[in-house]
């Protein structure tokens, strides 16, 4: 049975392993993606095979304590960017990451 396997680096930490931070991005953009094949499908679109997601979370502390920031960048091919925008913007509402942190966590979406 295939299980992950990987070595845990502490919080915020850029050390060998992986922090909470990249595995939380890794199921984000998996996710995102996901939504975005959907969405696409509700407004008849072929998104291209070599469309993907990328996400990146940072660990930041203030005064309140330690909160994440998360940016999104979707990259698909051969669109026009307002297309890919709208697209974009109508992912946000089916992906289950989005829904789960909206309000709770700064997210910024780019489309390149």
């Amino acid at each position: 049975m295939n299980r992950l396997d990987l070595q845990i680096s502490p919080p915020g930490s850029h050390g060998r392993g992986t922090n909470p931070e990249q595995l939380f991005a890794a199921g984000w953009s998996t996710c995102f993606l996901s939504a975005m094949k959907i969405a696409a499908g509700q407004k008849r679109m072929r998104l291209p095979n070599d469309t993907a997601v990328d996400a990146e979370v940072d660990l930041n502390g203030g005064t309140d304590g330690y909160f994440l920031v998360a940016r999104l960048k979707g990259s698909v091919a051969g669109d026009d960017r307002d297309v890919a925008r709208n697209l974009a913007d109508s992912t946000h509402k089916l992906c289950p990451y989005f829904k789960a942190t909206h309000g709770n966590i700064e997210v910024t979406t780019e489309v390149i």
